[in-house]
């Protein structure tokens, strides 16, 4: 059966996008929205995002949070996605997604609250954020809700979109495959960022799936699919920023997959060193998306050592008035458990709220 012939009925390529490479020096003309202002505030965000991100570590050390999801080398990803996003739009974050909460102008004390085990983690004080979905704990379930969520958007024609992320550990769950499937299907107003991290807790990309890249798989749900340097946060953000125009305009969802490397500990309850070939940590701190935009910056004369250091202050003094906020917030009630939980809570959730309320007494 050596001479059967078969015929291509299709073909697919995923392209990748990069402007500024780990060297600092950009390998193509900048977009423009990246002019030097945007530029400084998307390295100020990042910088805010690293200084929140340690702080939190260490509330978590001394007993103030139950746990944290560090996202320490993945802040350009983070920052893109809150600073692309419109008014408008719905952010619906996984738990590596502090960044685009802080861009996006959440509160300390409501990023926290899921943290330290408070039910009001959802209530936003910002009315331009009150239809966004507060942190995700479940695996790659968020993709479910945001498909659900983008649906209602097109069902009402409203010039709006919905940004979901997911690890790339997520991809490898059936609410990941079966939002993309519907989202595809119904052209959906939706756009899905994979912060490739490497690493689903110790279980690294390459026992994830056969894949070449995690984009492809988009094109098993019809729409499109790219690869970025999740480092480079010019990319990222210009991807996103394409593709959420496309979703308003009723093009459809897409896929954007952004490369990087978590430079911490799966969370506070993990100890990376055990899983994580110490060269190859070493390798991805070359590469980390705060420093090499900060000598872009530097290289076009824009940035200094002096502008560096009043920076640093700033963000100290920005970070301890924002954890101070959150210290100052009262401890939840246990009746909060029930008491956000339902519009109406049924009989035996009733029961069970007396019950709680006795023993409290």
């Amino acid at each position: 059966m050596s001479n059967v012939e078969y015929k291509t009925v299709a073909t697919f390529v995923i392209k990748y996008l990069q402007f500024i490479n780990e060297n600092s020096d950009a390998v193509q003309e900048l977009p423009k929205f990246a002019d030097d202002a945007t530029l400084i505030e998307l390295y100020r965000l990042m910088s805010l995002t690293r200084a929140f991100d340690i702080k939190a570590i260490n509330l978590q050390r001394t007993g103030k949070l139950g746990g944290y999801s560090s996202c320490r080398g993945q802040e350009a990803i983070s920052v893109a996605v809150g600073h692309a996003l419109r008014p408008q739009d719905v952010l619906v974050p996984h738990y590596r997604d502090q960044g685009a909460q802080i861009a996006r102008g959440n509160t300390a004390t409501e990023i926290l609250h899921i943290w330290g085990g408070d039910e009001k983690a959802g209530i936003y004080q910002n009315q331009d954020l009150k239809e966004d979905l507060p942190t995700l704990i479940p695996i790659a379930t968020q993709c479910l809700h945001a498909a659900g969520i983008a649906y209602a958007i097109k069902y009402r024609k409203q010039n709006r979109a919905v940004i979901v992320v997911n690890g790339d550990g997520g991809t490898s769950k059936g609410d990941f495959y079966e939002a993309i499937n519907v989202a595809g299907e119904w052209q959906l107003p939706i756009v899905f960022v994979i912060n490739n991290n490497q690493w689903a807790i110790s279980v690294p990309l390459s026992k994830q799936t056969r894949a070449e890249t995690l984009a492809q798989k988009a094109i098993a749900a019809g729409f499109e699919g790219l690869q970025v340097d999740g480092n480079d946060i010019v990319a990222v953000h210009y991807a996103i920023d394409q593709a959420l125009v496309k979703s308003r305009e009723g093009g459809g969802p897409t896929l954007i997959e952004a490369i990087t490397y978590r430079l911490s500990d799966h969370t506070t309850a993990d100890d990376a060193k055990r899983y994580q070939p110490p060269e190859e940590v070493k390798n991805a701190w070359k590469k980390e998306p705060l420093a090499r935009l900060g000598y872009y910056l530097e290289k076009q004369g824009l940035w200094s050592r002096e502008k560096e250091a009043e920076l640093q202050k700033q963000l100290n003094d920005e970070v301890e008035m924002m954890i101070q906020e959150f210290l100052e917030q009262p401890e939840p009630l246990p009746t909060d458990m029930f008491d956000y939980l339902y519009a109406k809570l049924p009989a035996p959730l009733e029961e069970q709220r007396e019950i709680l309320l006795k023993e409290q007494l």
